[in-house]
């Protein structure tokens, strides 16, 4: 993202004041020393529109709290899955449990958190899109048209991001749009499905973006037509318009550079954040004073617990299922059968006193090379924080003995990209969506519609890319494992080829946010999660499958009761 770009996030300030209809979108009336008629004039629309776009780091205001909303999901996407536990101890952030066990509330704090930063973010829009008509219609200070357009479709994509991200979690949302007052909008039902109003949205905003894919007004944090392509792919993909969202997914494809010629581990390096990869991306900075409100908000509590270089928290802790799954076989493929879980690995978990201290780690385990891009371990290289010690976990007989790695940066790369003494806030950016998951979802359509060969063909790309890591050492500064991987010769059947791209979403996006919401469109989350519970309980004490309550969360989890109590009989709860 450009200066100008960063700077205007600082609008910000006002902006909340504005904009907001407090801490519900139900509450009516905005506080502020502005009014919307201030903001009647070309610069006030541009400004309303960086407010919407401020947004995407899942973050209104400030730095603790706003962890459930976050850009990459880590807790409705992963820790609500098989990949993560909440980790850091069963005290600390206690509603997270039961959000890991599926024993949700409407009263948990994290459900009313995600839904009035996003439904902030649809104000915002709102916002935008009413005051872009005024001016347009008014006076001399106008758009021209072309840049009128790419507001509109600016603002109807971020639109779109924000009632996807809602549905995803709670389903049954209402729908509020710009021609509606603030009377009208506190009448509005949520017994719709918002998935027709999501695809309008796109599509206008692949109808308004710049044609040749680049970015409005040349800002590299901005959306661009690649975005508005992937997200409706991705949204005919959810309701199994396989035909559909291919034609998009290789518009994208044909469009973009070849995945084989881009670092997977580009992705997750500060220096070379907005990439070619990167496709809709949340921005993350230090603001100039060296605050952390526009940093990366809401990974914040997976800062590395104890004396390591974060010095946070200790949340997100990767499963002792996920690190498995990474295994490979003699054929360099991974076990797609579930065997993985034969003879696991389990670094030191279990052990205490001096077994811990004499602790060595087996290199000669085969590990897809991803493993250790993805997972911190004990006597392995973190980063350039050197290798992962107990005291970076805060509670590991709770929470297991592995640390996440995609959200953080490298020391060297400290100044200036985290918050005055707050490491564990840093400028990370976020993909929500990049071109390989577009390649693995062009996959699972063409497997859906049997083309089984151009499915393996971008399966293996994602593969191939993958076998350019190089290893990643111990302590000691040998390979941590006998890295290995190679590429599918052919998928047999339809539910061989089925498989193969359900397991190769889960090793190259694992801990990105996807795994749960894959998991509930494909039919499979009870399922999954029980044997998952039933296996993970031997060696994590967070996986409680006596505990584990699963509703069916397909319909959606609670409406937050707040929501509840304040629309007074407008909006149902989910059952």
């Amino acid at each position: 993202m450009i200066k100008k770009l960063y700077n205007a996030i600082f609008i910000l300030f006002v902006l909340v004041m504005v904009y907001s209809c407090g801490k519900g979108f139900l509450d009516a009336k905005p506080q502020g020393a502005l009014s919307e008629s201030q903001l009647l004039n070309t610069k006030g629309v541009e400004s309303a529109l960086i407010g919407a776009y401020g947004i995407m780091n899942g973050n209104i205001n400030g730095t603790w709290g706003n962890y459930s909303s976050g850009p990459s999901q880590w807790l409705f996407g992963e820790v609500a899955a098989d990949n993560a536990h909440k980790g850091s101890n069963s005290t600390d952030q206690s509603p997270m449990n039961d959000i890991e066990l599926h024993k949700v509330n409407p009263s948990n704090d994290n459900l009313p958190t995600m839904w009035r930063v996003y439904y902030e973010g649809i104000t915002r829009c709102n916002t935008t899109l009413r005051l872009l008509s005024a001016v347009q219609s008014s006076g001399t200070d106008k758009f021209s048209d072309a840049r009128a357009t790419q507001i509109a479709a600016e603002a109807k994509m971020l639109r779109g991001h924000y009632y996807f991200f809602l549905a995803r979690v709670f389903k049954n949302i209402p729908y509020i749009d710009e021609t509606m007052t603030v009377q009208q909008a506190a009448q509005v039902k949520n017994d719709k499905d918002v998935f027709p109003m999501i695809e309008a949205d796109f599509k206008a905003a692949i109808a308004g973006l710049p044609q040749d894919y680049s970015k409005p007004l040349g800002d590299v944090g901005r959306v661009d037509k690649y975005a508005a392509e992937s997200y409706l792919g991705k949204l005919y993909l959810y309701q199994k318009k396989y035909g559909d969202a291919l034609t998009l997914f290789q518009d994208v494809i044909q469009r973009k550079p070849a995945l084989t010629s881009l670092a997977f581990d580009a992705n997750f390096n500060i220096k070379t954040k907005n990439g070619a990869e990167g496709i809709l991306v949340s921005q993350s900075i230090i603001n100039p004073d060296g605050s952390g409100d526009n940093a990366n908000v809401g990974d914040m509590l997976a800062g590395l617990y104890g004396n390591s270089p974060g010095g946070c928290c200790g949340f997100y802790q990767p499963s002792v299922d996920l690190v498995n799954a990474f295994k490979v076989g003699a054929d360099g493929l991974p076990y797609l059968d579930g065997s993985y879980r034969t003879n696991p690995y389990k670094s030191d978990q279990g052990l205490s006193g001096t077994a811990v201290d004499n602790y060595t780690l087996d290199t000669t385990l085969a590990f897809d090379p991803r493993l250790d891009y993805t997972v911190g371990r004990r006597l392995v290289k973190y980063r350039d924080w050197g290798a992962v010690v107990p005291g970076w976990i805060r509670d590991q007989p709770f929470g297991g003995p592995f640390v996440a790695v995609k959200q953080s940066i490298n020391q060297a790369d400290f100044s200036g990209n985290v918050a005055n003494g707050a490491n564990y806030l840093n400028a990370q950016n976020i993909n929500i969506i990049r071109l390989s998951d577009v390649y693995l979802m062009a996959a699972e359509c063409a497997v859906e519609t049997n083309a089984l060969g151009q499915a393996k063909d971008w399966v293996n790309a994602v593969r191939t890319r993958a076998s350019q890591l190089g290893p990643i050492l111990t302590v000691y500064n040998n390979p941590a494992a006998k890295y290995q991987i190679k590429n599918y010769t052919n998928f047999p059947s339809q539910e061989y080829g089925r498989n193969a791209v359900r397991f190769e979403r889960r090793l190259e996006l694992a801990l990105e946010g996807h795994r749960y919401f894959d998991l509930i469109r494909w039919g499979m989350a009870e399922t999954v999660l029980r044997s998952y519970m039933d296996f993970e309980k031997q060696y994590v004490s967070a996986s409680q499958p006596a505990a584990f309550t699963y509703a069916d969360w397909d319909k959606g989890m609670p409406i937050p009761q707040e929501q509840i109590d304040r629309a007074q009989g407008v909006l149902l709860q989910n059952k």
